[in-house]
């Protein structure tokens, strides 16, 4: 079940931080329709959208990390 929970926190934590680069490497306008602050005209970049999308994607990273390492360890500990 850790394990399960640390690999979604894993993979939404990389996808955070790939739309946060996305967000700070494309205009408005060249962005998935799906992501907010797309606009069809825009020619800015949205660099809050980026910096917490990034920010938040690692803290996600880093809970899985901790949530799969917190696993490992009681597994380690009851073998014994």
């Amino acid at each position: 079940m850790k394990a399960a929970l640390a690999a979604i926190l894993l993979i939404v934590g990389i996808l955070g931080i790939i739309a946060g680069v996305l967000y700070l490497t494309e205009v408005a306008h060249a962005l998935p329709s799906f992501f907010p602050g797309h606009t069809a005209t825009g020619t800015g970049k949205l660099e809050k959208h980026g910096y917490a999308a990034i920010a938040g994607g690692a803290v996600l990273f880093i809970i899985g990390i901790v949530v799969l390492a917190s696993g490992q360890r009681r597994s380690r500990m009851v073998s014994r």
